[in-house]
């Protein structure tokens, strides 16, 4: 019996990862869009953040796994996959930090300050990894925080174009995403210089930043 349980528990302690909740994040993001599209009637976009709405607050949590069309998921998958996981390969409570953070303030900041309409979609996590990333390398100024910033500008620099005001793109939770990365990356920075030795019995993935070692 112990060793039938053994392969369920590795199974559970992979997902338990960054990079598994990712996963499983992005999972949920992609049927969430099929039962929308081929069984609601897109009825689920309705609930993404309403500017200055009450009922749109709730939104706040919600608009990460709503889309507009499978092509609005397609285009934030990839993105989502490589940023967070750069964000990831920092460790599980890094992770959680950043990611609860670029929701939370993104989004409170969208409902509080962007126009009217519904914003939907996981760009502002997107944007928020993105502002993140970079912001850790102004912040810790690390070779290798600094070789993950190069690398993000060189596959994903283009985003900057992202923030400008536009028509029809919530530009708004774009920006606030990042913001919300910069906030959880200054908050997150530890100073250049040897760092303490974690306990031997901590796990990889709930290391904070393994990679920096």
């Amino acid at each position: 019996m112990a060793e039938s349980a053994e392969p369920g528990r590795s199974y559970w302690r992979l997902l338990w990862t960054p990079v598994g909740l990712l996963v499983l994040a992005l999972a949920a993001m992609w049927g969430i869009e099929i039962v929308d599209t081929l069984a609601l009637d897109d009825r689920l976009q309705g609930n993404g953040i309403l500017p200055r709405r009450r009922e749109g607050i709730d939104g706040i949590a919600f608009a990460p796994f709503l889309h507009s069309d499978f092509g609005h998921v397609t285009s934030n998958s990839l993105p989502l996959l490589i940023l967070g996981g750069l964000v990831a390969v920092r460790g599980m409570r890094y992770w959680a930090w950043v990611t609860v953070t670029v929701t939370v303030v993104g989004g409170a900041l969208t409902w509080a300050l962007a126009g009217f309409g519904n914003h939907i979609g996981a760009s502002g996590v997107v944007f928020g990894y993105f502002g993140a990333i970079l912001a850790a390398a102004v912040f810790e100024r690390r070779v290798k925080a600094l070789a993950s910033a190069l690398l993000v500008l060189m596959l994903y620099g283009g985003l900057v174009a992202g923030i400008v005001p536009q028509d029809f793109i919530s530009w708004e939770g774009h920006l606030f995403g990042m913001l919300g990365g910069v906030i959880a990356a200054k908050a997150m920075a530890e100073p250049p210089g040897p760092r303490v030795a974690e306990p031997e019995h901590i796990e990889p993935w709930e290391l904070d930043e393994p990679w920096l070692d």
